[in-house]
Parts: structure tokens; sequence; C-alpha cells
């Protein structure tokens, strides 16, 4: 008996689909905790398929859930999402090469659905798969997309059936950023950055009693973050063997990344080089 085939047909639809699933199902218990929290901050289910839509950020919904609570003003609210995602700017940059022949509607439509999800595997896919092109990196952003907006209105539809302690939100909130600064914490200057920011944040908010005074600490500690590290790159001789740019002790698991791999190579070139010359001098 012949066995029965996936995608005989090998439609392109189904082929990016297999990519984006592992995706698309990592999104459905953290979508429903949002939808939960967005319904919880007064949201309902309508509301809360246009912000999943419109907005598509986890942290960024998660924020707006918190400073929503808590009654924040309209500014602060813009601005902490402003800076918050001001960091696609960034990401869609190192993708432009790979969709600039596309039009500008194409384009248009791309920014608006990235996210830093589906942005890792469509630059990973661009970047080793020769036949990835920009409509599949599209596909892969509307599946994201599509499954997040249906975990976040369930979410909310489960929301809307039980009683959500409110302080539940804030919990998650500090919960989902903590962990993305354990995880950014590579060196000791991101170390020391992120400690002078929580301190920075501290004092800006008891001066300026209000959410706006995390903004300010955020810039600020940003800034002397570049300062230093643009300092070290230029004046040291060897940077990445400089104390601010070394890294951190991390678990074995995460020791063998690909950038590990990358810098070891260009340390070893480094090396090699520096022993040639000093033979050459010796000679």
């Amino acid at each position: 008996m012949a066995k029965a085939q996936i995608n005989p047909g090998r439609a392109r639809w189904l082929e990016v689909l297999g990519v984006s699933m592992p995706l698309c199902l990592s999104y459905i218990p953290i979508g429903l905790a949002c939808g939960i929290l967005l319904h919880a901050a007064g949201f309902n289910f309508i509301m809360i398929l246009i912000v999943s839509i419109v907005v598509f950020s986890g942290g960024a919904q998660f924020i707006l859930a918190s400073l929503l609570t808590i009654n924040a003003p309209l500014s602060s609210i813009f601005l902490t999402l402003f800076f918050l995602e001001l960091r696609y700017a960034l990401l869609g940059s190192s993708l432009s090469k790979y969709i600039k022949s596309e039009s500008q509607h194409f384009i248009w439509l791309f920014a608006v659905s990235m996210n830093d999800e589906n942005y890792a595997i469509n630059y990973l896919k661009f970047a080793t798969d020769k036949k990835w092109t920009p409509k599949d990196a599209l596909m892969v952003e509307h599946y994201s997309l599509i499954s997040w907006s249906v975990a976040n209105m369930v979410g909310g539809l489960i929301g809307s059936a039980i009683s959500i302690n409110l302080e539940v939100v804030d919990f998650a909130l500090t919960a989902l950023f903590l962990y993305m600064i354990v995880m950014q914490v590579q060196s000791h200057l991101t170390l020391l950055i992120s400690i002078l920011s929580a301190v920075l944040a501290v004092v800006f908010m008891v001066l300026t009693k209000s959410i706006i005074g995390v903004i300010i600490a955020t810039l600020i500690a940003s800034f002397v973050g570049f300062l230093i590290e643009n300092t070290v790159r230029r004046r040291s001789k060897h940077p990445e063997s400089n104390w601010f740019l070394t890294k951190l002790f991390r678990p074995k698991i995460t020791r063998t990344t690909v950038e590990d791999q990358q810098e070891r190579r260009q340390l070893a070139e480094v090396k090699k080089q520096l022993e040639a010359q000093e033979q050459s001098q010796d000679k």
C-alpha cells in the first residue's frame, strides 16, 4: 500500500506553514495569557482582536495591559510603547536588502506584520536558503499573526468567563521582562547597564512620580552603555578581551551558539596574526 503524503504536490504555502508551525504553536500559551490580561485591563473581544493585529507584540501588549490597570496617562503609554518598539527599525533594516526589489505596498505590509520571532525565522532562512523568497517571508509573518491573534481572542473569551486578580498583570509583566533581561545579559557591560537602568528608574520615578521616569532612565542608561562600548572599542587594542566586553559565565547549553563560535574563530585568527607578527619581528 502506498503511504499517504502530507504535501504530495509540494505546495509552497504548506512548506512555509511547516517552517512556521513551531513558532505558531509557541504563541498559544503566551497569547492566551496576554488575552486574559487584556480582558482584565478592560478590553472587550473586538478590541483584543484589533490590538493583537495592530500592535502584534507580546511585550508591548503586556505593558499596555499593565499601564492601563494603573491608569497611566496616554502620553506615558505612547512613549513607552514607542521606545519599546523602536528596535524594529534596526531589525527591519537588516532584512531590507532581501525585499528591496518588492513594491512599496509589499514592504509596508511586511513591515507592519514583523515581530521578533518571525524576524528571526526569516533572517535565518534568507541567510541559509537560496530558495527563500520575500513572499515566503510574508507568509511566515501572516501565519504567526493569525496564530497570535486567535490565541489572544481565545484568551479574551477565557478572561470573560473567569475572574482575574489584576495583581497578576504586574506579576506577569515583571516575570516577562526579567526573563528578557536574563537572556540579554551576556557581558559585564550589559550587566552593569541593567543594574544602572534599574537604579535610575527608581530615582526618576520618584522624582517624576510617573512612568515617564522609566523612559528617562532607559535613555540615559542606553547612552552610557553606548559611550562605554564605543570608548573601549576605539582605545583598546584588544576590545573583546576588555573586562567590560568579556562574556559572563553562562550555562554550558548556551556556550555553543553561532555567535560564540564566530567570535572564537575571530579571536583565533587575531591570535595567529599576532604570533606571526611577533615571529617576523624576531627574525
